[in-house]
């Protein structure tokens, strides 16, 4: 490293990036990056230093301030130890999402008002609490979520009291009702609300947030600016969160008509469209004689499952405890 300090001096330029100068007359300023991607043998015969001094430095420039890459073979590793699917507990369901939801990644519900979003929420809520005996934050925006319900869901998995008593200690509710605070409690759950929830029985596997389009949408108009970085920022807390925490996050999202076709599309637009890894859209079915809690389940987003696939569902039994293709809590 001593020859090395002759010819390359390391400088922090403004923009925090380091930097390279050639002593001498003139001092050409030149970038790391420069030197690393330089032909060795020229730049040894121009500064007098042995090709071998500068292979040994540019070997310690690259540790310093470059990544290691990893194969795919690592990858599929650390994602069959991290990765757990968790059960909905409703067996359609979790078909169309190759088995249950997935730890480290973001899930949306999509659907009309009345179409069965909460239910699904509160169902997931119930089996991980009950069945697999993890803890759930469960982030409340609308006022949808209500105890009443809740129970009644527990109360159809057991009829033990202390059972689901303790279900219900393991379902974590928080209200935020707009997005400031509902970016405070994302960012607090990493430090003292994590903290919390971790010391009580169970680990945290879910967040829940129902539903973020409350919150958002308020936001969204006019000029569109400030709304859209909140947006976004409360976006890269949900991603960080599921990967960070290794946590299965699902959030709910309304259908709003396209201007120019007239058609319904989820809400938020497309800048939103690429943060949740899964989507799935929840129809009231119509028609002569369909009762009214059928309902059309549509996978429209997935990174391992063909999108376009539909499912009939009737909201009536959901709660109910259905065979599920996949075992709760099952690794990859």
């Amino acid at each position: 490293m001593a020859l090395a300090a002759r010819l390359w001096r390391l400088e922090t330029g403004s923009g925090g990036a380091a930097r390279a100068s050639v002593p001498g007359k003139g001092e050409t300023r030149r970038r790391v990056v420069d030197l690393v991607s330089a032909d060795l043998e020229e730049v040894a015969q121009k500064c007098g230093l042995s090709y071998k001094a500068l292979v040994a430095l540019r070997r310690v420039l690259l540790a310093q301030f470059s990544a290691f890459p990893f194969n795919g073979a690592d990858l599929y590793e650390e994602l069959k130890t991290s990765t757990a699917i968790l059960s909905t507990s409703i067996g359609s369901l979790d078909k169309l999402l190759d088995s249950g939801l997935y730890t480290g990644e973001v899930t949306e519900i999509v659907g009309v008002p009345g179409s069965g979003k909460t239910q699904v929420c509160l169902c997931v809520a119930a089996n991980v609490a009950h069945s697999l005996q993890q803890n759930v934050l469960y982030i409340d925006s609308n006022g949808g979520l209500t105890a009443s319900r809740l129970l009644q869901l527990l109360q159809a998995r057991t009829p033990d009291e202390e059972e689901q008593a303790g279900a219900l200690q393991r379902i974590q509710v928080v209200r935020a009702f707009d997005i400031f605070q509902m970016l405070d409690v994302l960012q607090d759950l990493r430090g003292a609300v994590a903290q919390q929830v971790s010391h009580s029985s169970g680990t945290l596997k879910v967040v829940i947030v129902d539903s973020v389009t409350a919150v958002v949408s308020p936001l969204l108009g006019g000029q569109q600016r400030e709304g859209m970085a909140l947006m976004m920022q409360l976006a890269q807390e949900l991603k960080t969160l599921a990967r960070d925490l290794g946590v299965a996050v699902v959030v709910t999202n309304h259908m709003t008509r396209d201007r120019d076709s007239g058609k319904l599309k989820p809400a938020m637009g497309r800048s939103w469209s690429f943060v949740p890894s899964t989507r799935i859209v929840l129809a009231i079915s119509e028609g002569a004689g369909t009762p009214g809690s059928q309902r059309t389940v549509c996978l429209t987003k997935s990174p391992r499952l063909p999108t376009g696939v539909q499912k009939m569902v009737d909201i009536e039994t959901w709660g109910t405890l259905e065979q599920s293709p996949a075992l709760q809590g099952d690794q990859i």
